[in-house]
């Protein structure tokens, strides 16, 4: 399926949005449009979206599969004994918890990951040379 709009100069222009480089962007007035999470604007978006999702994914499996697994399984999580306890308390006492800190840790280290591939840079604070910008948001002279 063909494109049958007219094609402008305007509409191939190169737009930096939020870190990202994307050509042929979609003109998205992000304050007065609603914003779909499923279908995102930019590349760094749908990467983080997926990223987002993914750890999602596997923290409700951490946090929920042992208690789903008590359910259907009472005999074998009350029955079998690890390091001294019931695995259902092993598994939703000490394994959800520590499976949401590993958690935590893997998406900070891939959201780093995300940055650097789209050029996002955190913490930088602007020097007199390299800002004409007033510290009370006017502009020196």
């Amino acid at each position: 399926m063909t494109d049958s709009r007219p094609q402008t100069t305007n509409e191939s222009r190169t737009t930096e949005a939020d870190g990202g480089v994307t050509t042929n962007h979609r003109s998205t007035d992000y304050l007065d449009a609603e914003v779909n999470i499923f279908n995102p604007d930019t590349a760094f978006m749908r990467d983080h979206l997926k990223l987002i999702w993914t750890t999602f994914l596997a923290w409700s499996v951490a946090v929920f599969g042992p208690v789903t697994a008590a359910l259907v399984f009472p005999e074998l999580m009350t029955g079998t004994i690890v390091l001294g306890f019931q695995l259902h308390v092993l598994l939703t006492g000490i394994g959800a918890p520590f499976g949401a800190l590993v958690l935590s840790a893997v998406y900070a280290y891939r959201r780093d990951k995300l940055d650097e591939k789209y050029g996002i840079e955190h913490g930088q604070t602007a020097t007199k040379a390299d800002s004409a910008t007033a510290t009370d948001g006017g502009e020196n002279a």
